[in-house]
């Protein structure tokens, strides 16, 4: 049996290679898994824990389209290069003027590949009401959240939801992960 310090290597070991394998490195496996995928029992080990199901990973394809996404965000608006610039150095004024670009720039893309609309359809700093079979990842209770529905409340935002998204073909080839090229000018 290892000490200590030799089980917490083994189980970083094992968390990060499930984490980015998938599976338990092999020189692990073939010391501390028995045939018939037992694992070795300690005498003070008790009943085994039931384990969690397994989470879903999105398909390659919901990856290549956010990454899309960010690239037509990019690419008619500069978003990435302005989430990326350090803004710190630069006067209000002319923060105000590239933002102004950039977000007319963004909704034009927005409208144009997807269509949004609001979770609540009611103006905002008025009352409303929640009936008992609200979806609590559509609606965000804020505040003292207390009692059973009906919820009576003001609506502080109205919230966004996808009604369509209409995204042009993927490219074919390697470039799907590339949200923006990198330009080199030739003279």
């Amino acid at each position: 049996m290892n000490g200590f310090w030799g089980r917490v290597a083994i189980a970083f070991r094992c968390f990060f290679s499930i984490l980015f394998h998938g599976d338990i490195p092999n020189d692990i496996a073939q010391v501390r898994v028995q045939p018939g995928g037992q694992v070795p029992q300690t005498p003070a080990a008790q009943a085994p824990v039931p384990r969690p199901k397994e989470i879903e990973r999105p398909a390659p394809e919901a990856f290549d389209r956010a990454v899309q996404m960010l690239a037509l965000l990019q690419r008619d608006g500069r978003l990435i290069d302005f989430l990326a610039e350090n803004i710190s150095p630069y006067a209000d004024a002319q923060l105000g003027a590239a933002a102004r670009t950039i977000h007319e720039s963004c909704r034009k893309v927005l409208e144009q590949y997807v269509k949004l609309e609001p979770v609540l359809n009611s103006e905002e700093d008025q009352p409303v009401t929640l009936q008992s079979r609200f979806d609590p990842a559509t609606i965000k209770l804020l505040g003292n959240v207390t009692g059973q529905p009906p919820i009576h409340g003001v609506l502080r935002h109205k919230g966004w939801q996808v009604k369509d998204v209409n995204l042009p073909p993927l490219p074919q080839g390697s470039g799907r992960m590339v949200i923006a090229p990198a330009e080199v000018e030739i003279s």
